[in-house]
């Protein structure tokens, strides 16, 4: 489907497709959840199985497995064979730009003003 470019902004940027914006919501929900979350930036330092996985995000094996099946659905994050192991690792690297550059953010902000909390100001 073509789209028609939309008239540029106040900022002088074409608003993006429906579509674009669509698939940005649905990237964005998926990291939505801390432990997803949490999994893309274990993955981002490098490969890892699911039971490293676990380990490092203090979850449980199956609660890592099914939100890896999401991310992987999603074309975050790949595996492949490495005899009995399922290995993992980011598949896009944008989306690991993203994640270090948001958590890096918040982090730097906790360390200067411990009182302002994202989650604060969307509740």
């Amino acid at each position: 489907m073509v789209t028609a470019a939309v008239p540029a902004g106040a900022g002088g940027f074409e608003d993006p497709p429906a579509e674009v914006l669509a698939e940005a919501a649905a990237a964005f929900g998926l990291l939505a959840s801390s432990a997803r979350l949490h999994i893309v930036w274990v993955l981002a330092q490098g490969e890892s199985d699911v039971t490293g996985l676990a380990e490092r995000v203090g979850g449980a094996l199956p609660a890592v497995s099914q939100h890896l099946t999401k991310l992987k659905l999603a074309g975050l994050v790949r595996s492949r064979r490495e005899g009995r192991r399922q290995v993992y690792f980011v598949d896009d690297s944008d989306v690991v730009t993203v994640v270090r550059l948001m958590l890096g953010q918040l982090t730097d902000r906790a360390a200067h003003a411990p009182a302002r909390r994202v989650r604060d100001i969307t509740a």
